[in-house]
């Protein structure tokens, strides 16, 4: 082994770390000033911890104007602190109707460049349910034919996007749900679509995203996806 993973380690292990790569995320560039609130510090201490991850290449740094934007170095990166929250321990809490409330963040969120939370769980055993998608090894996914024609009807290239690096469909391991989304160029094109249709819509800044009453139609009618009235 010459990889340093302590180093790596005992960046994402601090918790004022952590939760700046949290609020990262989404996939979108944000301010130290953002990233400060985020993580309830200090703007100097902030700029400090970020120095830091830029150094361990961990985020990259992007000047515009007299602002400084942080976002994750790559989707590599997105991963592992996926896989570190799907092992992590739930924070407890001491009110117990805090917790019992609906956190739209579990629900629907954008995990990096794709799709996570409750309603990507969902959405992916429908498409294994329909025979869209077939589990294979390494962690991936295989298409059908019955899968590439809906997935072309819905306005997503498979040809195109198979021609490609990287993975095609990948499977994700859901920290929420403990089961797996779907992730990969399939699953980034998926979400952006989604978008793009306005069945999803971003819930201000944060990585989570609400359904329109335009995409509860769609899904449920596409895919059997049932919303609460």
């Amino acid at each position: 082994m010459d990889k340093d993973v302590s180093a790596v380690a005992a960046l994402m292990g601090d918790p004022t770390r952590a939760n700046m790569l949290l609020a990262l995320m989404g996939g979108l560039a944000l301010p130290a000033g953002e990233l400060a609130m985020s993580a309830n510090v200090a703007p100097q201490t902030a700029s400090a911890h970020l120095s830091k991850l830029v150094q361990g290449r961990l985020l990259r740094a992007e000047v515009q104007g007299r602002h400084r934007y942080y976002r994750l170095a790559g989707a590599g990166i997105a991963a592992a602190i996926e896989a570190l929250a799907a092992v992590a321990p739930r924070r407890t809490t001491d009110d117990r109707r805090e917790s019992e409330q609906p956190n739209p963040l579990r629900f629907a969120r954008t995990c990096y460049s794709h799709f996570a939370g409750t309603l990507a769980v969902e959405i992916n055993d429908a498409f294994q349910q329909r025979g869209f998608l077939l589990p294979i090894q390494e962690r991936q996914y295989r298409i059908t034919t019955d899968g590439r024609r809906w997935f072309e009807k819905l306005g997503i290239d498979i040809v195109e996007m198979k021609s490609g690096r990287g993975g095609f469909a990948r499977q994700c391991l859901d920290w929420t749900e403990r089961r797996h989304h779907l992730a990969g160029a399939l699953g980034t094109a998926l979400l952006e679509r989604l978008f793009e249709l306005k069945w999803l819509a971003r819930i201000g800044k944060t990585r989570a995203v609400r359904v329109t009453h335009k995409g509860q139609e769609q899904l449920n009618r596409l895919l059997g996806i049932r919303f609460r009235r």
